[in-house]
């Protein structure tokens, strides 16, 4: 065996001939390349989107080698603001290629900057006179952290006359998941980016990688010990040259099956699944243990994966098993409050357990041959369902903070006004007139588009039942609402409208 080093760069791809998996990914970034090479694309940078080891950034660099041009590189470990940014990429992005040779016109300098989604901050930019002296290394315009950095990333792509590929695991990231303009944020970016979404490599793919790495480190291998290695991965190219080099590292002359079990015994890999396809995978365990490992795997802490759960079982399952499946969820939540509790014990990851098994063994109804889990409406910052409106409103009436209001409160009055045959009608108007809100914040509030001709008769209909809204009908609602709540109130029949109105007002 060769002497130790880190194999994945060792055994990095060189050329497009050696990858493996996503072909028509390469596709489409060959075809982007070669609009670079006697002009410009009309979008003049490349998003390459996909989970950590896939590669990303080694099929942009082989690609780029074969075409013989120059990789100026900037990653994650390296300073990220405006400065570092304008000195590494901008301004070599902007001239003929640094290492250009007169004898081959269509030489280009590729600018690759990873994982581009851990870039913090919004697109507010640094001014030029601060940028200027950060380049002149003056130490009063020093920046911190990521200052002005998407602002000078998105600079770059826009003055570029060089081909920019950047690479990220979580779109979101880039775009701003915590921020309320993250739409803004992704229009202008996409402007100037093609993006192309990677896939996990096939098990033959990484069949044939591991005996390729194996070979050049003239080790011998038997077909059940590669199995048993891929079998262990999910698809990741980077940790299989890992293990290959760990199982490696004790001078072994071949690799047998053997190794190779007691290797991933002794080592499981934190691996985690994609929400969406978690999800379909956790709605079809049948066992148990099944679907509590699957709920390990998804990528999502224990009190989000119950909120997804509480979200599509109401799609997904008849009214019987619905039933069953809340009962798991309650629990789940209170296993959520030991958090913030003084219990005997503390541990949320009940959550995730009970929260799994009442996505999967809580159905005996046999699924249809697909199924689509969405994303749970209540938990998304922007939608017409949830305006700021709406959310203001219910969080000056519940006397309590806007996020619990769209964590806590909004998923029960979400549900309540759905369209599901189960408990779910739109066309009950007593809650949202109870509470004051108009007619667009009802059709809001049940999700519906606004363009449907339905949603309109809807709205009509919420109008005609405020005008007919009646105080007897106000002191009976609110006395429903406050006994399934279980909250006190002090309402007097004889109680004035000013008075009555502030009881509608604290029902929580």
């Amino acid at each position: 065996m060769s002497s130790a080093s880190d194999w994945t760069e060792r055994h990095r791809p060189t050329s497009e001939h050696q990858l493996e998996g996503n072909e028509p990914q390469r596709r489409k970034i060959r075809e982007w390349l070669d609009g670079w090479v006697n002009g410009q694309p009309k979008k003049k940078g490349i998003l390459l989107v996909g989970p950590p080891g896939v590669g990303k950034t080694t099929m942009a660099r082989a690609i780029a080698q074969d075409m013989g041009w120059t990789v100026i590189e900037l990653n994650a470990s390296d300073t990220r603001n405006a400065v570092a940014i304008r000195k590494a990429a901008t301004q070599s992005s902007t001239h003929r290629s640094l290492f250009h040779d007169p004898t081959k016109p269509q030489q280009r300098t590729l600018i690759l900057l990873d994982e581009v989604d851990h870039i913090g901050g919004g697109l507010r930019a640094v001014s030029e006179d601060r940028i200027r002296k950060g380049i002149e290394n003056d130490e009063s315009a020093a920046l911190s952290g990521d200052s002005g950095g998407k602002a000078e990333l998105l600079r770059l792509l826009e003055a570029t006359k060089q081909p920019v590929i950047l690479a990220c695991n979580d779109i979101m990231g880039l775009w701003g998941r915590s921020s309320s303009n993250w739409r803004n944020t992704k229009d202008r970016f996409s402007r100037h980016l093609v993006t192309v979404t990677f896939d996990r490599v096939s098990d033959e793919g990484l069949r044939r990688i591991a005996r390729r790495v194996l070979r050049e480190e003239s080790i011998e291998y038997s077909n059940e010990a590669i199995d048993a290695l891929v079998r262990g991965n999910h698809g990741d190219l980077r940790a299989l040259v890992r293990d290959l080099q760990v199982l490696s590292s004790g001078g072994i002359d071949k690799l047998v099956p053997e190794q190779v079990r007691q290797h991933l015994e002794a080592g499981v890999r934190d691996m985690t699944t994609e929400v969406f396809p978690g999800m379909e995978a956790l709605y079809r365990a049948e066992t148990a243990s099944n679907s509590v490992e699957i709920g390990r795997s998804i990528d999502k802490q224990p009190s989000d994966l119950m909120n997804w759960v509480h979200w599509n079982n109401s799609s997904l399952f008849d009214a019987a098993s619905m039933r069953r499946g809340s009962n798991a969820l309650v629990l789940a939540d209170r296993s959520v409050e030991s958090r913030y509790r003084d219990t005997a014990h503390h541990s949320s990851y009940w959550t995730l357990h009970l929260s799994s098994l009442s996505a999967s063994v809580a159905n005996e109804a046999t699924l249809p041959s697909r199924i689509y889990p969405s994303y749970p409406n209540y938990l998304r910052r922007s939608g017409s369902w949830a305006r700021p409106a709406i959310i203001n409103h219910l969080a000056d009436v519940s006397k309590t903070s806007r996020s619990t209001v769209r964590r806590e409160f909004m998923p029960l009055l979400s549900i309540l006004h759905q369209e599901n045959p189960v408990f779910g009608d739109p066309n009950r108007f007593e809650i949202s007139l109870a509470f004051g809100l108009s007619a667009d914040e009802h059709v809001a509030l049940c999700n519906l588009p606004v363009s449907r001709k339905s949603t309109k008769a809807l709205i009509q209909a919420f109008e005609a039942a405020e005008e007919q809204w009646k105080d007897p009908v106000i002191d009976s609602v609110l006395e429903e609402l406050n006994q399934n709540l279980d909250v006190e109130h002090d309402v007097e029949p004889e109680e004035s409208e000013p008075q009555r109105d502030s009881a509608q007002r604290t029902l929580f």
